[in-house]
């Protein structure tokens, strides 16, 4: 019973915060994600129908069948059996928390806080009085003048301090608030050669900065003389105060964000306020400084991609860049960020001022991920034209995904990248000419207009024949053994393949796993990978045939450009045949049960269109563009 008393309400919101409840929840109880939401049977009662529902952004567990509620301490007593103590304990050590220790002094600066919090609701309350008082009359007449209604002022309690330079301390001292409490707040400055003690905030306007439980811990001013040295200003740090672990408007977003699924990170006060009278209340604004890891778990409490707002400046791009490298080694499975860059000149209070909501609401509908924003700061203005710049743009990129802790996170990104190297570089390789065929980003082919050269291949001179699916299967898991980038582009459609040659499939599964793990994809590496493996006396049996050796460009001495297009010729032509087979097959079937004269006519029409692939050439154009000392044969 000591220890709870001990231990602040700070500490143990700090605890339950270190912990994504339905992971602890899930060590036990089997959940299904559903929305915001996860269910599961409730462990505390039989039941076959889930009604135990977790909530990780409001940091509780309820049942609706048996009435069980509450948070993550609660859980670990209730299913292992500890006392209050013991789940604190053991919490506190998985996460690496200091449990403070159950002492006198710790139970009298408990009581000096609360005593602190109450300082702080009297300042601010005092604040707010100022303001509609008459020596508030130009800072009131200045924040209507910026649009904000008196119902929005009350809501974020906004207030005055007077340009005075004991008006707070004079109004506190009557109300029998020590000036040692006031110092200890930052609302006194005590000079260090023993002067007498001063009001921090002077002629400001002032916007009071709550916990996530709505205390007021803090506050900051807006210099309302344009002279003044420094436009806002902040509370200094104190034993209720860390800048760095708080967010402004934390409280009111925190519901906010839950109901609306996410959490917007804007610049300043006003950008919070102006948007939360415009309907937008999931709005918060870190404190003067760029985010920090801890304020970026605190978001992630509140959404699983906080959207950041920035200018579309150049500072703002830098600001953007700043919050990517703080956040990149926290990124884990679902957890990540979202960047929206606002129009020139103009910042979120301007934006909703003068176009409302729905321009607010279009830019976050077009926010950034990520993975796009980090793609483009390491890659803007460096030239890769040769292979020495390619090599340093590579080990960039690369060094700096190594920073994701994350192990599958890190792997996904790496791959992802190498995707869009193999397309950036691929187009740069055919620019100036047609490309030998191209893709878009959903996979969907554009195949070039044929021009005879393929046809010279054994490929193209027995399309059709008799075993040539085989053949084509044949080619197109040596092209991959061979050139592995490609399926990086084709990973789909090559695990959609039917394979009927043996070996083939598991030797394709195996080249999938190995890309599904992020790895690098290169020939010698998949070479490695399949070595002292069935797979590999696959891939020798391929090699060995001789027949396949006319279609160079399944081979290592082709050029990757070549490879890629022969590669998206084979696929094409195998799912035409395979198409044209099925087609056939299914009439031929139709016309044998009944032998109406349309269904000899669509039997006819299917085994009419399966034989043309016979004749049909089989050709692509872009050959030989880099691998032009191979001939066709």
């Amino acid at each position: 019973m000591v220890l709870v008393m001990a231990l602040s309400p700070q500490f143990l919101d700090e605890l339950k915060h270190r912990f994504t409840l339905s992971d602890v929840v899930g060590r036990s109880v089997k959940l299904v994600r559903r929305g915001r939401e996860s269910t599961g049977l409730c462990p505390f009662h039989n039941e076959k129908t889930p009604s135990f529902t977790v909530n990780d952004q409001k940091g509780f567990y309820h049942c609706f069948g048996c009435g069980e509620h509450g948070s993550v301490l609660d859980f670990v007593m209730k299913t292992q059996g500890m006392t209050f103590p013991e789940a604190v304990e053991t919490l506190a050590g998985e996460v690496g928390m200091e449990v403070p220790k159950p002492s006198r002094e710790e139970i009298e600066k408990q009581k000096e806080r609360a005593s602190l919090a109450e300082v702080m609701d009297a300042v601010a309350s005092w604040y707010q009085t100022q303001l509609r008082a008459q020596v508030g009359k130009g800072a009131l007449d200045y924040i209507r003048g910026r649009g904000l209604t008196d119902e929005t002022l009350a809501r974020f309690g906004l207030g005055y301090a007077p340009n005075s330079r004991t008006a707070l301390k004079d109004a506190m001292t009557a109300r029998d608030i020590g000036e040692d409490q006031l110092i200890e707040t930052g609302m006194l400055i005590k000079p260090e050669d023993g002067g007498a003690s001063y009001d921090r905030f002077r002629d400001r306007l002032m916007f009071p900065i709550t916990d996530r439980q709505g205390r007021v811990i803090a506050f900051g001013g807006r210099a309302l003389n344009k002279d003044a040295k420094a436009k806002y200003l902040n509370s200094p740090e104190t034993g209720l105060f860390h800048k760095g672990a708080t967010l402004y408007n934390w409280a009111n977003a925190r519901a906010a964000s839950y109901d609306a699924g996410q959490v917007l990170v804007v610049e300043g006060y006003m950008d919070v306020i102006a948007l939360a009278q415009f309907g937008i209340d999931y709005a918060v604004a870190p404190l003067g400084t760029a985010l920090t890891e801890e304020q970026i778990a605190h978001l992630w409490q509140m959404a699983d991609e906080p959207i950041l707002s920035f200018d579309g400046d150049n500072a703002g791009q830098r600001a953007a860049g700043r919050a990517v490298e703080r956040s990149l080694p926290m990124l884990r499975p679902g957890k990540s960020l979202r960047f929206m860059m606002m129009p020139e000149g103009d910042d979120p209070d301007s934006l909703v001022q003068r176009e409302g909501k729905g321009a607010i609401d279009a830019l976050i509908d077009k926010a950034d991920p990520l993975v796009s924003v980090l793609w483009n700061n390491l890659t803007a203005g460096v030239a890769a034209d040769t292979p020495e710049r390619r090599a340093g743009l590579e080990k960039k990129i690369f060094g700096r995904l190594s920073e994701i802790q994350d192990e599958n996170v890190r792997n996904l990104y790496q791959r992802e990248f190498r995707d869009r190297l193999f397309q950036q570089f691929r187009g740069n390789r055919t620019s100036g000419r047609q490309k030998a065929g191209s893709f878009s980003r959903g996979g969907k082919k554009r195949l070039a207009p044929a021009t005879g050269l393929l046809s010279k291949t054994r490929l193209g001179r027995s399309i059709g024949g008799s075993g040539v699916t085989d053949t084509i299967q044949q080619l197109i898991i040596l092209t991959l053994v061979n050139h592995p980038e490609i399926l990086v582009r084709y990973e789909e459609e090559v695990a959609g393949l039917d394979l009927s040659v043996p070996g083939l499939d598991g030797l394709r599964n195996a080249l999938i796993e190995k890309a599904a793990f992020g790895d690098t994809l290169d020939r010698e590496t998949v070479h490695t990978h399949l070595e002292g493996t069935d797979h590999q006396k696959t891939v020798g049996k391929i090699s060995a045939d001789g027949s396949l050796k006319s279609d160079w460009f399944a081979w290592p001495e082709a050029a990757l450009s070549d490879a890629l297009t022969g590669f998206e010729h084979l696929l094409s032509r195998y799912q035409h045949i395979t198409a044209a087979k099925a087609a056939y097959e299914q009439a031929e079937a139709d016309y044998a049960a009944d032998m109406t004269d349309d269904n000899h006519a669509r039997f006819v029409a299917a085994q009419a269109a399966f034989r043309a692939l016979e004749e049909k050439e089989a050709d692509k154009d872009g050959y030989r563009l880099e691998s032009g000392r191979f001939s066709f044969i």
